[in-house]
């Protein structure tokens, strides 16, 4: 496809190297930038084996290694980190795609490639007014959390929430455009929100949507992160991402999503098996 979006793929990984490879095999494209962050607490020998593998491939960097916390605002930080790096490599590209080492394709590259050059100037993400649509969730947000290396220390105490701004969520997937991530990243207005939300539990569901929603930030935003999720009840976190096993094929395939979490090669490998085929079958065709 001549003059097609670039994309800056970023995917943290913390386990499963081999899933990871097969997730990067299918989506690596010679035009696009992939940059991965490898959690510090990872084993040395997933670390070492990854550095290895990605040598072959020129368009691919290694962000510095933090240790990533669930719930922990070390999430978005992450994220940050990885966005201002792309920004600053000085290489070309035109949207952002965050990713997890147990996520997947649905689509081949060249209809991703597709997809972006009809939504020039869109950036996907889920956004819901949080307090008037998620209210179960505001305890996020009123209370003051510290997050250490261990999880979070102490009784969180409520506080007021920032004045004057109405807090929104999401999810953590997003697909930016590059005018978005910087401004995420250069402009001004985005300080006071990364103060306030490393003091937030969750801050990947709703930081990055709260600074878009509130700020003067001027690009068109779909309520759609393109993710196909299926969300079930895990005890106190209340939700989790169901692991994809062959039975949701249907599910997956027939919708519009770009992308999927989550699989694991290990327990349900056939599923992937499927998906690489039917990637497979649409390069063919183009």
């Amino acid at each position: 496809m001549e003059n097609a979006p670039r994309v800056a793929y970023l995917i943290l990984v913390h386990r499963f190297p081999e899933q990871f490879k097969r997730l990067f095999k299918a989506i690596y494209h010679p035009q696009n930038h992939y940059l991965i962050h490898i959690d510090l607490k990872a084993a040395q020998s997933i670390h070492q084996d990854l550095e290895k593998f990605l040598q072959d491939f020129p368009n691919t960097d290694i962000l510095t290694s933090d240790s990533v916390l669930w719930g922990g605002y070390s999430m978005v930080q992450a994220e940050l980190n990885g966005i201002k790096f792309l920004l600053d490599k000085g290489v070309q590209w035109d949207f952002f795609i965050n990713l997890s080492g147990q996520d997947f394709p649905l689509k081949s590259q060249e209809e991703i490639q597709y997809f972006l050059s009809q939504n020039a100037g869109k950036d996907f993400l889920k956004v819901l007014n949080q307090s008037a649509e998620r209210p179960e969730t505001m305890n996020r947000i009123e209370h003051y959390f510290e997050e250490t290396t261990k999880g979070y220390v102490g009784k969180p105490p409520t506080r007021p929430y920032m004045q004057n701004i109405t807090p929104y969520i999401g999810g953590q997937w997003m697909i930016l455009t590059r005018a978005c991530c910087e401004f995420i990243c250069y402009n001004e207005e985005v300080q006071k929100f990364e103060d306030f939300y490393r003091n937030t539990f969750i801050a990947d569901e709703g930081f990055f949507q709260t600074v878009l929603m509130n700020t003067s930030f001027k690009g068109t935003i779909i309520n759609d992160d393109k993710k196909a999720i299926i969300w079930i009840a895990d005890g106190d976190i209340k939700l989790r991402p169901k692991t994809f096993t062959t039975t949701d094929l249907d599910f997956l395939l027939q919708g519009d999503n770009l992308f999927a979490r989550k699989f694991d090669e290990i327990s349900h490998p056939q599923i992937m098996h499927i998906l690489e085929g039917n990637i497979a079958l649409e390069v063919a065709v183009y």
